[in-house]
């Protein structure tokens, strides 16, 4: 199972992971961390090129061993918007989707965009059935997306939040082929 290493997204292309865009990957990260942080533990005032340039390497070593599908989102000049990805994390048949958006393009239907056309290759993989998306129930954008995307609401899961913005409960959307 391996989905293209890019895709078209009308206005967005999405493009496999290249160590050369470290640089932009932390700017986007740095600019966009009010925002991130709250609900990804990795967003921090840490956060550096060395972290960029590892999950660009986990990315391209979690492509190769089949696991997960990470993608770069480009505007149609090229500019980093954010990142989606493939998951196998969930088992046989599912493929979760996460993502996050560097904050000057949110709001802007962007990544309704790319959730729709990764779900779209998602379901042209062999055995795939459903794609998943979880989320905080305090995430109000990536829930949004979500919705705005055709995902329903499937199931509640209890965890211990794992970043400052995050409640105890991860909310499952699904979408089936």
């Amino acid at each position: 199972m391996e989905p293209p290493e890019m895709i078209n997204a009308g206005e967005l292309v999405l493009k496999r992971w290249e160590l050369e865009w470290a640089p932009e990957a932390l700017a986007a990260v740095k600019e966009s961390l009010p925002e991130l942080r709250e609900f990804l533990p990795w967003a921090t005032e840490a956060y550096n090129l060395d972290d960029a340039v590892d999950f660009i390497t986990r990315s391209r070593e979690g492509w190769a061993d089949g696991e997960e599908f990470n993608y770069a989102i480009f505007t149609s000049v090229g500019e980093l918007a954010g990142s989606i990805g493939l998951m196998t994390r969930r088992g046989p048949g599912v493929l979760e989707i996460g993502y996050w958006t560097r904050t000057p393009y949110a709001g802007r239907g962007y990544m309704t965009a790319a959730v729709n056309a990764l779900t779209r290759v998602a379901f042209t993989l062999p055995g795939i059935a459903r794609v998943a998306i979880l989320h905080d129930e305090l995430n109000k954008a990536s829930a949004a997306v979500a919705a705005k995307a055709g995902f329903t609401e499937v199931g509640r899961e209890i965890r211990e939040p794992q970043a400052p913005g995050e409640s105890a409960t991860t909310i499952v959307r699904e979408r089936q082929h």
